[in-house]
C-alpha cells in the first residue's frame, strides 16, 4: 500500500523544528545535515528536497521568528484605539519579549565569532521589516502632536541602533544593574529622537 504523501508545509516545519533543537543543543556549525535527518528518522534526500543547504534552512527559521514578531506588532500599529506613544512602547516590548525562546535567548547559538555575519543578517532583515512600521507610527504621532520628528528616517535608524545596543547587552549577559541603567538611557534617547515629552515612553525590561 502506498504511503500517504506528507503535506509539504508540515514536513518543512518538522525539519525546521528538528534543526532548531539541535542548533541550541549542539551549536549551528556543529550540527550537520546528517544529524537533522537522523533526529527525524528520514533519508538525507528528504532534507535536500525542501532545502538547498543548512544556511537555506536557517533563513527559513529566521523568517519564521520574524514573521511571528511582525504578526504581533501589526494589529497594534493598525489600531485606531491606541495612541502613538503606546504603539512605540508595545512595539519595543514585543521585540524584547520575543528574544526569549524556551529557556534560551533566541538565536543564542549564533552569538559567537564564527557566526557574527549571520547575526548581522538578522539585524538587517529585522530593520527592513520594522522601518516602515516605525515610520507609520511616527507619521501618526507627528499628525497627532505626540511626536515632533522633522526627519523620520534618521530617527528610525537611531531608534533601531539603540534597540540593537540593548539586545547586545542582553546577549552579552550584562548585569541586571547595568541593563536597567542602559534601558533608562535608551528610553531617554528614543524620546529625544521622537521629539516626545519626557516620561512618554516606558519599557519593562524582560530578563
Amino acid at each position: 500500500m502506498a504511503r500517504p504523501q506528507q503535506d509539504p508545509q508540515l514536513r518543512i516545519t518538522e525539519i525546521i523544528d528538528a534543526a532548531e533543537t539541535l542548533f541550541y543543543s549542539k551549536g549551528y556549525h556543529e550540527t550537520a545535515i546528517s544529524d537533522i535527518v537522523k533526529k527525524m528518522g528520514v533519508a538525507q534526500g528528504t532534507f535536500y528536497y525542501y532545502f538547498k543547504s543548512k544556511d537555506d534552512l536557517l533563513d527559513a527559521l529566521i523568517n519564521r521568528h520574524l514573521s511571528t514578531l511582525i504578526s504581533a506588532i501589526i494589529p497594534v500599529i493598525n489600531s485606531n484605539n491606541i495612541i502613538p506613544p503606546k504603539k512605540i512602547e508595545s512595539t519595543l516590548q514585543d521585540i524584547f519579549c520575543n528574544i526569549h525562546y524556551k529557556n534560551e535567548l533566541l538565536f543564542y547559538f549564533l552569538y559567537n565569532d564564527r557566526t557574527l555575519h549571520l547575526l548581522d543578517k538578522i539585524y538587517r532583515q529585522t530593520k527592513q521589516l520594522l522601518s516602515p512600521l516605525l515610520l507609520k507610527i511616527i507619521d501618526e504621532g507627528n499628525q497627532q502632536n505626540y511626536f515632533h520628528v522633522s526627519q523620520p528616517l534618521p530617527a528610525i535608524n537611531l531608534i533601531l541602533s539603540i534597540i540593537q545596543s540593548l539586545l547586545d547587552a542582553i546577549y552579552e549577559k550584562s548585569s541586571t544593574e547595568l541593563l536597567l541603567c542602559q534601558f533608562k538611557l535608551a528610553v531617554d534617547l528614543i524620546e529625544k529622537a521622537l521629539g516626545a515629552q519626557e516620561g512618554t515612553i516606558h519599557i519593562n525590561l524582560a530578563l
